[in-house]
């Protein structure tokens, strides 16, 4: 197996997977094809994403769902388990797990974390997560922080105990505002005694400065490419300006076909004909008044992309169209994006023999044409 992590690696653009863990994906539909999160449909699509040269899979870490007739994102395999299966069963692809910095204690989590990119061979990555979603919260007994900036607070003090028990090779006490820690050791370090490529996402001041800070790529919602230009330059310049050389990756739902009517067609039919329209208010209820993943025009103009994918950026048309829309992207300066569709395994062949020789032809991506599993 590969000891390179390709998000480490050089290709202009990357690409990754988002959310194949969680029932329905992205897409609050009704629709029959819709997302079944099974293990076994998860290690069929990473084998696929791995074969097609996709840098990452990324999931999200959610404990409950969200209702309605579907319960959307309801039936979720857990992401650090998740992460180190899937580290077994590829050979190239980075594996990120999401870990929420409130509901795992770091001793533990930096030793699971550990133990994954083992597994991978050095092919893990870490999303860090400092929390939103109140019911969640609930479930477990805590109360969420009123304020982003104790989110972060707390969120900043967790991961540097990961990262000191990653890199100390003696024991050490740890006496701070939100952790009271004694002879704290942890032992394997990550492979290579390199600390695994990191993300966060947000587009609150708070999670871009976070992420300034602490990580390889700011993950955030992006409203429309142009828009996201001076935004995207922003806070690559707080990196820059902390001595670090972050990237900016981004979110978008795909549904391709080979003419625009077809994919406008099925585009309406699952996201307006077939939305499961109790759990996309509950989404958008939730995102509005405890997260700051997107910025307040989405609530008001997007309905439909959130119940087409999240709330995330929409690539809905021909392979040609496709191609364009992520030159657009990258031209925003994205280093970037995720990818999602109504049903992963059978939307990702043609997606991917259609739309990544047109990025290659643009010297978005490097040629790779990696023999496909099985």
């Amino acid at each position: 197996m590969s000891s390179i992590n390709r998000m480490r690696t050089e290709n202009p653009f990357k690409l990754g997977i988002f959310s194949p863990n969680c029932s329905s994906g992205m897409a609050v539909t009704k629709v029959p094809e819709r997302w079944d999160a099974s293990w076994d449909h998860n290690v069929e699509l990473a084998k696929l994403a791995d074969g097609y040269g996709f840098e990452f899979l990324l999931p999200i870490a959610r404990w409950r769902g969200y209702g309605g007739e579907t319960d959307f994102q309801g039936n979720t395999l857990e992401t650090v388990t998740w992460a180190t299966g899937l580290l077994a069963v590829t050979e190239g692809i980075t594996v990120f797990c999401t870990a929420h910095t409130s509901f795992h204690h770091p001793i533990v989590m930096a030793k699971m974390l550990a133990t994954a990119d083992h597994v991978g061979h050095g092919r893990l990555g870490l999303n860090v997560v400092c929390g939103w979603n109140q019911p969640e919260y609930q479930m477990f007994g805590k109360q969420l922080p009123d304020s982003h900036d104790d989110r972060y607070e707390f969120g900043q003090e967790w991961l540097d105990v990961v990262r000191k028990i990653w890199t100390s090779a003696e024991p050490f006490d740890w006496s701070g505002k939100h952790f009271q820690l004694s002879d704290v050791v942890g032992f394997p370090k990550p492979v290579g005694g390199n600390i695994p490529p990191m993300m966060n996402a947000g587009a609150s001041p708070q999670g871009q400065a976070f992420a300034a800070s602490n990580c390889d790529y700011l993950f955030t919602t992006m409203i429309d490419p142009d828009e996201s230009r001076p935004i995207v330059a922003a806070v690559k310049e707080q990196a820059a300006a902390m001595g670090r050389n972050m990237g900016v990756m981004t979110n978008a739902y795909v549904v391709c076909r080979p003419t625009q009517a077809e994919a406008e067609e099925y585009h309406h039919y699952y996201s307006i004909e077939m939305q499961d329209e109790e759990a996309t208010s509950r989404l958008m209820e939730l995102q509005g008044l405890h997260a700051q993943s997107f910025p307040p025009e989405a609530f008001a103009l997007f309905r439909e992309r959130f119940a087409a994918g999240h709330g995330v950026y929409p690539l809905v048309g021909t392979p040609d169209h496709i191609a364009n829309e992520l030159q657009r992207v990258a031209d925003a300066g994205f280093d970037g994006t995720t990818v999602t569709f109504v049903d992963y395994v059978a939307e990702l062949p043609y997606f991917a023999d259609e739309v990544l020789p047109r990025l290659e032809a643009r010297g978005l991506r490097h040629p790779r044409r990696a023999e496909l599993p099985g």
